[in-house]
């Protein structure tokens, strides 16, 4: 009788707390490291997530392939996995078409109510931009949530002037665009 193993690529089995069930995905990138490699890690991918939870530790049974070069890793022997695991966090997202690009900081225009409460006016102000996705830009500072901010024609405007708010020609932003002529 003969033992069939794989080891290149090799299966890392391991166990995460019931807790990041939430979080957990098939793809995502997990690290393997352990003492025989001498620091070296190798990178793997979870391809499979047992939908039971153990009764007894409130554990969830996940599996990861790896690559193996050299075929360092044996079966049976105990390494350290790290799961990157998705961060997320609440931003304020505007159309890229809002912030005017000025090569000593970049800003938007906030849509206000006139001091003599007689229409609005436009007030420019500096904001710090965080990543894009699509036709959407993050801002990390400058402009609170709820507050009205010109998504297009930025390059036109200057501080203080009258504004009226007429959305009728106002483009569709996504996050995932995808031009007609492609």
């Amino acid at each position: 009788m003969v033992t069939l193993q794989t080891l290149d690529p090799i299966f890392v089995d391991f166990t995460l707390p019931q807790q990041e069930i939430s979080s957990l995905r098939i793809g995502l990138t997990v690290q393997v490291t352990t003492d025989a490699l001498g620091g070296e890690q190798l990178k793997g991918h979870i391809t499979t997530i047992n939908p039971l939870v153990d009764a007894e530790t409130r554990q969830i049974q996940v599996q990861a392939t790896a690559a193996n070069p050299g075929e360092k890793l044996r079966p049976g022997m105990f390494v350290n996995v790290a799961v990157g695991l998705p961060v997320r966090q609440k931003v304020l997202a505007i159309p890229a078409t809002a912030v005017l690009y000025a090569p000593y900081g970049d800003s938007v225009f906030i849509v206000e109510d006139a001091a003599d409460k007689n229409g609005k006016v436009l007030r420019q102000q500096f904001v710090r931009l965080g990543l894009k996705r699509g036709d959407f830009v993050a801002v990390t500072t400058g402009i609170q949530e709820g507050q009205v901010v010109v998504s297009t024609g930025v390059f036109k405007l200057r501080n203080g002037q009258a504004a009226v708010v007429d959305n009728t020609l106002a483009p569709k932003f996504q996050k995932t665009p995808k031009p007609e002529n492609s």
